[in-house]
């Protein structure tokens, strides 16, 4: 039961109203505090200011009454102090200096019998002035705030005695437990209303990642075709859903690509070791005759090779992705590349009577990017570009060098013209067209994806087209 309330209370959602309530509540306490503090030191600064003017009055009053050389009479100063005291509800206490209380307007007390403590008494005459919340050293059964003054003959420095005003705290009680009661019923509708919008914010931020978790769970097993709603919303959540449906139409489309890749591949290598294994058969088991042999295992022998190329095809690309031709920042001269090429290409080019227009400056050229890369690139599409050239032809090899800080390189040939809807698809695996998996028996339909893969590594594209059957290859390079 433990485990099961720790795991629901555990979730996004509880952090988040858990993060809310505490910071609501220590907010509330923290204001309660300082409301409370600064209140009560000002409720009490005018209690005191105003217990100390009227002390000062009954001061004034008393003055006669302490002086020995013009006695005043006690009934007459107690008389005038009870009528502060009915008028003001303050009691007053007249002491000597040495605290014995001469006349108090509390009848509960009595005035003959009382004498403050030498403390109070010290207070108020070095000071001139004594305010504290006290008992009175037990006097009373309850803190009151008590305030003296002293009192000073005509001269002004001679000190007489002292007068205590005495206030009960009930009305500044009562004003503290109404004050608790408003903070306290405003603290509930505060922390409640930030619990509602909290919960409710809380949710809409949970719902889309809640979902998202969903479809973490169900791309793990394969299915790609969940997409996030963008809930209409342009803040982070809403970009993390549209960043959600790219990740998800990637990861389609690259297991798309795998299975198309494995399709491809099962195709081509299914093909060759039919025949091996079916040649071979026959050989073994008498059905070729002896005179035939020689012919099928022929057939058996270009088999066998085209199969090795494919694979070796295979292996290069798998290099070719695992590279990064640009982190070590070498550069070549890519005319020297192309002459090289041109060379090495002689052969096949005379087999098929063709004629080669090489625009190569004697300049040499300096582009970025790994040499032995970028000549596999030309000599890729020079050898595309002799296969299917039509026998007479010229095929076309130059590089030009653009305001753009770029080097173009372009190779083209005559042939037949291959249709638009065939040209996106011309650089996927194993693609082959169907006029050239008739006339390209040799090919494995990899040169071209080769060509792409080593241009993205070099951050560079390829563009190609074909009109009136004239098919022209232009790739770019960086300079140096």
């Amino acid at each position: 039961m433990r485990k099961l309330l720790n795991r629901h209370f555990q979730g996004l959602y509880w952090h988040q109203m858990f993060i809310t309530t505490g910071m609501v509540l220590l907010t509330l306490a923290l204001l309660g505090a300082a409301f409370f503090s600064l209140s009560y030191s000002y409720a009490r600064g005018e209690r005191t200011q105003e217990l100390q003017e009227k002390a000062r009055v009954v001061a004034v009053y008393s003055r006669d009454y302490l002086d020995e050389t013009k006695p005043l009479g006690s009934k007459d100063v107690l008389r005038l102090t009870r009528f502060a005291a009915n008028v003001s509800d303050v009691n007053f206490l007249i002491c000597t200096t040495d605290g014995t209380v001469l006349l108090s307007t509390d009848d509960s007390l009595d005035a003959g019998e009382l004498r403050l403590s030498e403390s109070m008494m010290g207070k108020v005459m070095e000071k001139g002035l004594f305010s504290k919340k006290t008992d009175l050293d037990g006097i009373y059964p309850q803190s009151r705030f008590v305030v003296g003054v002293p009192v000073l003959g005509q001269n002004g420095s001679t000190v007489l005695g002292a007068v205590f005003a005495v206030a009960s705290t009930t009305s500044l009680d009562t004003m503290w437990q109404a004050f608790m009661g408003l903070f306290l019923m405003t603290s509930m509708v505060v922390l409640m209303i930030a619990f509602a919008v909290c919960s409710v914010t809380t949710m809409r931020q949970i719902k889309p990642i809640r979902e998202m978790a969903q479809a973490t769970r169900l791309y793990a097993e394969g299915d790609f075709d969940i997409r996030m709603k963008d809930y209409g919303r342009s803040d982070e959540i809403g970009e993390l859903a549209a960043s959600f449906n790219r990740m998800a139409e990637t990861l389609q489309q690259t297991e798309r690509k795998r299975r198309d890749f494995i399709a491809n591949i099962s195709h081509e290598l299914k093909t060759p070791m039919t025949t091996i294994a079916g040649y071979t058969d026959g050989i073994l088991d008498g059905t070729i005759p002896p005179e035939s042999e020689k012919k099928y295992l022929q057939i058996i022998s270009d088999e066998s090779r085209r199969l090795s190329r494919l694979v070796r095809r295979m292996l290069d690309v798998s290099q070719l992705q695992a590279m990064d031709p640009l982190k070590s920042g070498s550069r070549f001269d890519v005319c020297e590349s192309m002459r090289r090429v041109l060379v090495s290409m002689e052969k096949k080019i005379t087999d098929r009577h063709l004629d080669v227009e090489a625009d190569i400056p004697e300049e040499p050229i300096l582009v970025r990017g790994d040499n032995d890369m970028i000549t596999q690139v030309i000599y890729n599409l020079l050898e595309n570009a002799a296969k299917f050239a039509r026998t007479g032809t010229a095929l076309y090899l130059g590089i030009s060098v653009a305001a753009d800080g770029k080097a173009y390189v372009t190779v083209r040939n005559l042939g037949d013209t291959i249709p638009a809807d065939e040209l996106p698809k011309l650089f996927e695996r194993f693609h082959k067209s169907d006029k050239s998996r008739s006339e390209d028996k040799d090919g494995v339909g990899l040169g071209l994806y080769i060509v792409k893969t080593i241009l993205e590594q070099h951050k560079e594209r390829i563009q190609v087209t074909s009109e009136n059957g004239v098919t022209t290859f232009r790739f770019s390079l960086s300079l140096e």
